[in-house]
C-alpha cells in the first residue's frame, strides 16, 4: 500500500493498492525527489476516465514496471478535478511538448517541478506510432542520467514560456500576449477536438476594448463561423470524437431569443443570424437527445461520442455536462414561446409561423426538412429529456446532505475486468427477455384475482410471438442491430438516431419498466462522491430555473438543499473547492468555483425570493472582486494567494471555454446579474471590460468563446429586470410564470410580498398594491407596472 490509501479522492484511492509507490502532490513528494536527485513521474487523471483505467491495468499494476518506477522516479498521482490548477499547468506543458493533450496525462518533471517530457496514454507495447511506457521510462532515465544539462535547459526554457499568460484578461482591458505555441514551436492540440484552446490563437493580437455596438457584429460573426463548422449530416460541430458544445449551445439559444424579441424587424442581418442560431442549436440538441449519448433508459448525458453520429458514447457521465445541458434544454424550451410544452396559440411553430410538420404532438422549432435530415429538437422531447436528466441526477448523483457527486465511471468492473459501457448495452436476447417480462406482467394484470382459470393458466409460449414482435420493434427504434449471432452475443447502446414515432414512443414506454428492472440487477459503474463547488453551483442554477420553467417543485427543494450544503460545508469566510463526506478538503476555490456559485445563488434567490441567498451571493461577488483581481488583472487563483508550489502558467485567467464556460465568462455573468439587481455601475463596467475581447475571440475561436458571447447577449438585451411585488397567491404566480417563461437572455427576476424593507435595491420604492404588479426595467429604469399576465408578456417580448 502506498501513500494514496488515506486520500479522500476516489481516483487516488483507486491506485492505493498499486505496487507503484504513488504519492500525492505535496511538499513531501517534491522533497523526496530533491533528496534522491530523481525525476518525478506525474500522472494526472480522474475517477471516471476509461483510458486512465486502461493504463493502470496495463502498466501501474505490473510489478516489473512498478519496480522500475520506484527505483528511478518519484511517482505522483493527481486528481485533475480536485487540483485543476495542477492539471492546467502541466496540460499546457504537455501540449507544448507533445502537441497533444488528454487523460491520463503523463509528465516528467525536475525536482523543482519543471516539465521536460510529456505525453498522454502510453501502451504496454509500441504501436500506432507510440512508444511503449517502458521505452519512455528507459529513455527518460537515460536522458536524466546522461544528458542532464540538455534536460534542464529544456525544462527552464519551457517553464519560462509557460510563465507568460496566453491571453491575460484585465478588468479594464484585455491583452493577448504572444502565444506559448509560438515560443516553443508547436501548436497545442485541443483537449476536446474542435474546441480551440487559447494557445491556438495567432500571436501578436492586441484587441482594443470593444464598444457595445460591436457586440452584435461579433455575435453574428460567431454564429456564421459555427454554421460553417456544423456537421450537416449528424448535427453538432466538427468530426469524431463529438463533444456536446454546451457553452456554445447557451450562446446560440440566447442569440436566437434576442433576435426573436428584437424591436427592429427590419434588421434582416439580425433576423437571419437569429434564425441560423436557432437551427444550429435545435439540430445539435435534437441529434444528442435522439442518440446514445444520452442514456435513453435512465437519463443523463455521457461525456462525448466516439463516433460522429453520436451512436457510441464514451460512457462516463459528468456532473458538469449534465448541469450545462439541463440549462440548455430549459432555455430551448423557453425559446418555444414561453410555454414549457412548446404550445402556441395558433397551433403552429412559434418561431417559424408555419403549421406543424411531423408526427402528431410534435412542434418543431426549426425547418421542417433541415439539411442532412437532422431534425431540430421538439419542445416536448426537450421537456422529456430535461426531466429524464433531472431524474437521473436525483436518483444516481445526489448525496446525503443534498450535494451532488462528480461523476459515474465509464467502465463496469466484472470479476476484476473493466468493460466500457457494459451496464448500458443491450443484446437482442436481452430485449426479448424484457419484452417477455412485459407481456407476462400485462397478462397478469389482465388476469387479476377474478380472472378465469383459462387466463390464469395461459402458457408462456402463447405470449412468445407478441414478445418477439415487441422486441423487434424496440430493436429497430433503438438501433440495436440484429446480425447473425447477434441474439446471443451482440450488445449495443440504445441509439434511436431520430425522433420516435407515436407508436414507437408508446412501445418504448411499455417496455421500459422491464428493462429498468433488468438493469437494476446489473453491476453499475462506480461513482466519484467528491463534491466540486463550481459544478454544484452550476447545477444549483440549472435546477432552480428548471423548477420554475418546468414547474417541478421537487427541483427547487433540491436546489435549496444544495445551496444550504455548499454554504454550510464549503464556506468559512472563503470557499473551498471540494468536499468529501460533508467535510471540506484541499485547496481554496478557484475563479470558476466562486463565479459559478455566485451565479447559482443569484438564480436561487430569483426562484425563492429568499433574501439570504441574495446576501450570500453578494459575499461571493465581493470575494471575486477582492480576491481574483489585482492591478486590473484577473487571476484563476486568488490574486493574493501564495504561488501554490512549483506551478507555472495556471494563475492567469483566460476567457476560453472547455466543457464548461470559462471562469472569466462566469465572472462576467455574475457581475452582470449583480448589477441588474443592485444598479451597480461599477460591476456592469467590469462585466463589459471582461467582454472587451469578445469580438476578437468570436473571430478567432468562436466555438471556445460561447460562455463570453452568452453574457454579451445578456448585456445587449439589458439584461431585463423583472420585479414582481404583491402578496403570494394565484395572481402573483401567474405573473411569475410569465417572467420565468420569457426567453430574454440573462433576465434578473425578483419577487417580494411588499412588506417591510425592500430585500434588494431593484425592489426599492415598489410597495404592495391591491393586486400584485410586475415592473419591467433596464438599468433600474422601469416601464409602467402591469397587473395582467398578457401585459407582462408584451413587455418581455
Amino acid at each position: 500500500m502506498n501513500r494514496l490509501a488515506g486520500e479522500p479522492s476516489a481516483y487516488l484511492r483507486q491506485h492505493a493498492q498499486n505496487p507503484v509507490n504513488w504519492q500525492p502532490f505535496d511538499a513531501a513528494a517534491f522533497a523526496e525527489s530533491a533528496a534522491r536527485d530523481a525525476p518525478i513521474f506525474l500522472s494526472v487523471g480522474y475517477a471516471a476516465c476509461h483510458w486512465c483505467h486502461v493504463m493502470a491495468g496495463e502498466s501501474f499494476e505490473d510489478p516489473a514496471v512498478a519496480a522500475y518506477l520506484n527505483e528511478h522516479f518519484v511517482s505522483i498521482k493527481v486528481d485533475r478535478e480536485e487540483r485543476p490548477d495542477v492539471d492546467d499547468a502541466y496540460m499546457a506543458a504537455t501540449q507544448a511538448l507533445s502537441g497533444e493533450g488528454g487523460w491520463p496525462m503523463s509528465v516528467f518533471l525536475t525536482p523543482g517541478g519543471k516539465a521536460f517530457y510529456a505525453g498522454t496514454y502510453f501502451p504496454p507495447v509500441p504501436g500506432s506510432g507510440r512508444p511503449s511506457f517502458t521505452q519512455v521510462l528507459a529513455a527518460v532515465h537515460e536522458a536524466w542520467t546522461e544528458r542532464r544539462d540538455q534536460v534542464e535547459t529544456t525544462a527552464e526554457s519551457l517553464a519560462e514560456t509557460l510563465a507568460q499568460p496566453l491571453w491575460k484578461v484585465h478588468s479594464g482591458t484585455v491583452d493577448q500576449t504572444p502565444t506559448r505555441a509560438a515560443s516553443v514551436g508547436k501548436a497545442p492540440a485541443a483537449r476536446d477536438p474542435g474546441v480551440p484552446r487559447a494557445a491556438e490563437v495567432p500571436a501578436a493580437v492586441e484587441p482594443a476594448v470593444a464598444p457595445v455596438p460591436e457586440w452584435s457584429t461579433a455575435t453574428e460573426m460567431a454564429v456564421a463561423a459555427m454554421a460553417r463548422a456544423e456537421d450537416l449530416v449528424h448535427g453538432g460541430f466538427g468530426a469524431a470524437p463529438k463533444f456536446p458544445p454546451t457553452p456554445g449551445l447557451e450562446f446560440l439559444v440566447r442569440h436566437a431569443a434576442s433576435a426573436a424579441a428584437s424591436d427592429a424587424p427590419a434588421d434582416r442581418h439580425a433576423a437571419h443570424s437569429g434564425s441560423v442560431a436557432r437551427d444550429l442549436a435545435g439540430r445539435a440538441l435534437g441529434a444528442m437527445v435522439h442518440s446514445a449519448v444520452i442514456d435513453q433508459l435512465g437519463g443523463g448525458f455521457a461525456r462525448y461520442s466516439v463516433t460522429a453520429d453520436w451512436s457510441e458514447p464514451h460512457y462516463e457521465k459528468m456532473l458538469y455536462d449534465n448541469a450545462g445541458l439541463l440549462q440548455a434544454l430549459v432555455h430551448w424550451i423557453k425559446l418555444a414561446g414561453g410555454d414549457p410544452l412548446g404550445r402556441h396559440p395558433d397551433g403552429g411553430n412559434p418561431l417559424s409561423g408555419r403549421p406543424d410538420v411531423g408526427p402528431p404532438g410534435h412542434t418543431h422549432l426549426g425547418p421542417a426538412q433541415p439539411h442532412g435530415g437532422v431534425l431540430p429538437l421538439d419542445a416536448a422531447d426537450a421537456r422529456h429529456a430535461a426531466l429524464a436528466t433531472i431524474s437521473w441526477l436525483m436518483d444516481e448523483m445526489r448525496l446525503p446532505g443534498g450535494a451532488f457527486a462528480s461523476s459515474l465511471d465509464a467502465d463496469t468492473v466484472l470479476d476484476g475486468v473493466h468493460y466500457e459501457g457494459a451496464s448500458y448495452k443491450w443484446s437482442m436476447a436481452e430485449l426479448l427477455a424484457a419484452a417477455s417480462a412485459t407481456m407476462a406482467g400485462e397478462q397478469a394484470d389482465v388476469g387479476g384475482p377474478g380472472a378465469s382459470r383459462q387466463q390464469e393458466t395461459l402458457e408462456p409460449d402463447a405470449l412468445e410471438p407478441e414478445a418477439q414482435e415487441l422486441a423487434d420493434e424496440i430493436a429497430v427504434a433503438m438501433g440495436v442491430a440484429r446480425g447473425e449471432g447477434a441474439e446471443s452475443s451482440g450488445s449495443h447502446p440504445l441509439h434511436p438516431g431520430r425522433p420516435l414515432s407515436a407508436r414507437e414512443r408508446s412501445q418504448w414506454e411499455r417496455i421500459k419498466p422491464a428493462m429498468l428492472s433488468m438493469r437494476a440487477a446489473r453491476v453499475m459503474p462506480a461513482r466519484d462522491d467528491k463534491v466540486v463547488a463550481s459544478w454544484n453551483g452550476m447545477l444549483m442554477a440549472a435546477l432552480a430555473e428548471a423548477a420554475m420553467v418546468l414547474e417541478v417543485p421537487a427541483c427547487l427543494a433540491a436546489a435549496v438543499e444544495l445551496g444550504e450544503y455548499l454554504q454550510r460545508v464549503h464556506w468559512d469566510g472563503q470557499l473551498f473547492r471540494v468536499s468529501h463526506d460533508g467535510r471540506a478538503r484541499g485547496i481554496k476555490g478557484l475563479l470558476e468555483d466562486y463565479a459559478a456559485c455566485a451565479n447559482g445563488y443569484l438564480t436561487l434567490y430569483a426562484a425563492t425570493g429568499e433574501q439570504r441567498w441574495f446576501e450570500f451571493a453578494g459575499q461571493l461577488v465581493q470575494a471575486l472582486e477582492r480576491d481574483f483581481i489585482a492591478d486590473g488583472v484577473v487571476f484563476n487563483h486568488g490574486a493574493h494567494d501564495g504561488s501554490g508550489g512549483p506551478l507555472q502558467g495556471s494563475r492567469f485567467a483566460d476567457p476560453f471555454d472547455n466543457a464548461t464556460a470559462s471562469g472569466v465568462a462566469l465572472m462576467a455573468g455574475a457581475f452582470t446579474s449583480w448589477a441588474a439587481y443592485t444598479g451597480s455601475h461599477r460591476h456592469r463596467e467590469m462585466a463589459e471590460s471582461l467582454l472587451a475581447g469578445a469580438p476578437e475571440l468570436a473571430r478567432r475561436a468562436p466555438r471556445s468563446a460561447g460562455g463570453l458571447l452568452a453574457v454579451v447577449e445578456a448585456l445587449a438585451a439589458g439584461p431585463l429586470e423583472t420585479a414582481v411585488v404583491g402578496t403570494d397567491g394565484p395572481e402573483r404566480e401567474e405573473l411569475l410564470r410569465v417572467a420565468w417563461h420569457s426567453g430574454s437572455p440573462g433576465m434578473a427576476i425578483a419577487v417580494w410580498d411588499g412588506a417591510g424593507a425592500a430585500p434588494v435595491p431593484l425592489m426599492e420604492g415598489r410597495s404592495a398594491q391591491a393586486a400584485p404588479l410586475a415592473y419591467v426595467c433596464r438599468s433600474m429604469v422601469c416601464a409602467r407596472p402591469v397587473a395582467k399576465p398578457g401585459e407582462l408578456r408584451e413587455l418581455l417580448r
